[in-house]
């Protein structure tokens, strides 16, 4: 899939723990893990505003685009 999500990236920068973003952000663990392996296949604008608020990042720090070659 082209869209890659770098959660883990941004909770290390936080020095911040997928439990903890969880609390803050009222998402159930399951949902983030989810999210931070590249599974999900949505995501809420409410719900990535309230990640960002608490790593305080922007969506493209969390969300990237990388295309894919063609075969």
């Amino acid at each position: 899939m082209p869209i890659v999500t770098n959660l883990d990236v941004q909770l290390a920068k936080n020095k911040m723990s997928l439990t903890e973003l969880s609390e803050r952000v009222g998402i159930t663990i399951a949902n983030l893990s989810i999210l931070k392996s590249g599974k999900a296949k949505a995501i809420r604008f409410s719900t990535l505003e309230k990640i960002c608020k608490e790593l305080k990042c922007t969506p493209g720090d969390i969300l990237e685009y990388i295309p894919q070659e063609d075969t």
